[in-house]
Formats: C-alpha cells, structure tokens, sequence
C-alpha cells in the first residue's frame, strides 16, 4: 500500500523541534553532554499545593470519567485569575477550557476560516499560527516583526485588498519567539483597526506572568473594546509549570468561544478531573510563587546574557518571557548556527527561521536550565565562537 499525506499536510513542514531533538539525540550517543535551551518547556516543578491537590482527587476512584468540558469551578477561577488585569468575564459565556492554548490555537482556523480567506500571521511567530491557518485552507499574509519597530507590526503598511480579505489576525505579547512587550497605546490602535476593518484579533498571552524589570503587566482584555472584537489565549504551563498536565483557556469575544467549543466537542471529551481541580487552586492561590518564580527567570536571563557578553557575542536583554532572542554573530545563517552548535558545543537552541522567514538570522535560546548550567553553556559558546572566529 502506498500512502500520501494529504495536500494539507504536505504544505506542513517537519517540526524544527524534533529536527533539534534528533540532532541533541545523536551527540548524546556520541558520549557528549548536551545542555538543552531549545524547547520552552518548564524545569521547574509545579507549587506544592498543585501537586497536593492532583494527588487528592486522583486517588478518588470516582473520578476517572469523562468530564466533557471546564468544570465551573474552573471557569469561576479563571475569572478570578483575570481580575488582577482589570478584566471582567462572564465565566460561561466569555471563558472555554482548553488542553492547552496551542490545542486551542491550532483549531481556532479550523472553527472559523474558511478557504481563501487570510489570516494576519506575525512573522517571525509561533510555529502553530502558520501551521493552524495551513491546515484550514486559509490564506496566510506575514506582518513583519523587525527590531527597528520594536518588533510590533506596522498595521498601516497592510494593504487594503488584503484586510478586505482578512478574518483575523494573530499577536502574541510578551512575544515567542520574539521576547517584546506592547503597550496600551499599541493594542488601542489594534482594537480601532479591527473595528474598522472586521477583523477578529487573536491574543497569545501563554507569557503573562513572566514580565520582567518593572514593565507593566497588560491583558489585551483590558483594553476598551478588546472583548467586542476579540480573544484572549493562555494556560497554566508556563505560569505554574503544569505543561504536562494540558491545560489552558482561551477568553473574550462570545460568539469566537461559542465556535470554537462546538468544534471542541467534537474533537475531545474534556480534561481529566484531577487536573482541573489542581488548576482550579493554582488559579485561585495567593500568587506568591508567581513573584519568585519571575525572580529566578530574570537571574536566569541575566546569567546568560552576563556570559555571553564575556565571549563578545552582545544579546538584547529580554524584557519578558523564558528566552532570549538572539541575533547570532555575521557570516552564520541560522540553522547552519544552531546544528554546529550541537554538534561542535553540545549547547541546544532553536534556529530563528523555523519561526518564519524574517527568522533568519537569529536563534531563540530557552532559559530552561539553573544559572550555572547557563554559564556552562555560555563558556562553551564562547570557545565555539572562538573555534570559527
């Protein structure tokens, strides 16, 4: 029997995380140790309190049924979660549960675009954004993320035509993989932009709670107008190092959450119990992990950047999230930089191009590891450099 993928699948490229996988899978049988800042997936553990909890209704026999959707009790919590943005939901109604924001994410097209119709995608981005429109049949428009703008797209350079078209558009602030902040004034033009052009904005916010050095923490849902003409996702991976567990939500705009729940019940019969009642009291804590967990990032990013400074390889620092978007060192192309890496230096990272086009050039270097484990690795970056210098 011979198989093809379908056309849909065929235009999907291979995952540039396994592709890095792989490659760390080989220098580990080759006897090399290899430091991994390339998956954004949290070592740290979840608070105590989480564990506890999952721990107490796992052992309850009876509740290893199908919950079929968010319990209210979740819904209730991620209420009350938002309340510290200045953020006011109606738990049934503007609240969906989700097996994480990318599930959510990587369906939303399916629910909402039909073929021919564009999606502003920004570039670089989440893989999953490009991926999830690809795979609807929609028709992809990059809005470039460059350093001279501050990596916020310049909405008035989209061309009329094309917003004639468009459906939707896709931002993530604090970004991945790029590491930068919007202010209110920026999501204020966004929400008068999509207004006038009847557009639904879609807001990644998996970063909320990993904002550094002062900056402000804003919800795109606490912007006049935001929940008319758009949604919120997030989750409790990164927050409260719960990626395992699967478990997010997405919030705002009814008629999106409406949609993109009948598609879900489709597709799934809901998160198992245990979880959802462990996310119900992380949602509903006091927070204070939140605060020292920021602190041990910031030192993080700030170790890293100290020791890669030492080797001449100067990096912006990131004002939020849990990496570092690095423009690599001239004469390298990306992928070229990050596979020697590994092979030659036993150090992880992504290539910037697996995030879109205007990638290139640069790598995203996941802050996944302890301070001295992050100097070990700038110390052997630094020898690298030195190799090809």
């Amino acid at each position: 029997m011979n198989l093809f993928a379908s056309n849909k699948v065929q235009k999907l490229t291979a995952s540039i995380f396994q592709e890095v996988a792989d490659r760390k899978q080989e220098a580990i049988k080759k006897g090399m140790d290899v430091i991994d800042l390339s998956v954004g997936s949290p070592d740290l553990p979840p608070p105590p309190f989480v564990v506890d909890t999952l721990v107490k209704y796992a052992t309850d026999s009876t509740k290893y049924g199908y919950t079929l959707k968010g319990i209210s009790e979740f819904h209730d919590a991620v209420c009350y979660f938002l309340e510290r943005y200045s953020v006011d939901l109606e738990s049934e109604k503007e609240v969906l549960q989700l097996m994480g924001s990318q599930d959510g994410l990587a369906h939303l097209a399916t629910a909402l675009i039909n073929p021919g119709e564009y999606v502003l995608v920004p570039d670089p981005g989440y893989p999953i954004y490009e991926a999830s429109v690809t795979i609807a049949g929609g028709v992809i428009y990059p809005m470039p993320l460059l350093a001279e703008n501050k990596f916020l797209p310049i909405l008035e350079d989209i061309p009329l035509e094309v917003l004639e078209k468009t459906k939707m558009m896709i931002l993530s602030y604090p970004g991945n993989p790029v590491t930068a902040l919007a202010d209110k004034t920026f999501f204020e033009k966004v929400v008068k932009f999509a207004k006038q052009h009847n557009i639904l904005v879609v807001h990644d916010f998996a970063y909320s709670e990993l904002i550094f050095d002062h900056h402000p923490q804003i919800s795109f849902m606490s912007i006049p107008g935001a929940r008319e003409i758009g949604i919120e996702f997030n989750s409790l991976s990164k927050t409260f190092n719960m990626a395992g567990c699967r478990i997010g939500y997405v919030v705002g705009n009814e008629q999106a959450i409406k949609i993109l729940g009948t598609l879900k019940s489709h597709i799934d019969y809901g998160i198992f119990y245990p979880i959802q009642q462990s996310a119900v009291m992380a949602l509903t804590s006091d927070y204070c992990n939140l605060q020292e967990q920021k602190k041990i990032y910031e030192k993080r990013r700030d170790a890293l950047i100290t020791g890669l400074e030492k080797s001449g390889w100067h990096v912006t620092k990131s004002p939020a999230t849990m990496f570092v978007w690095a423009k690599i060192p001239v004469g390298w192309k990306s992928r070229q930089f990050a596979f020697e890496l590994i092979d030659q230096a036993g150090v992880a990272v992504v290539p910037g191009d697996a995030f879109g086009k205007l990638g290139e050039g640069y790598v995203r270097i996941a802050l996944v590891q302890p301070p001295e484990r992050l100097l070990d690795a700038a110390d052997r970056i630094h020898e690298f450099l030195k190799t090809y210098a």
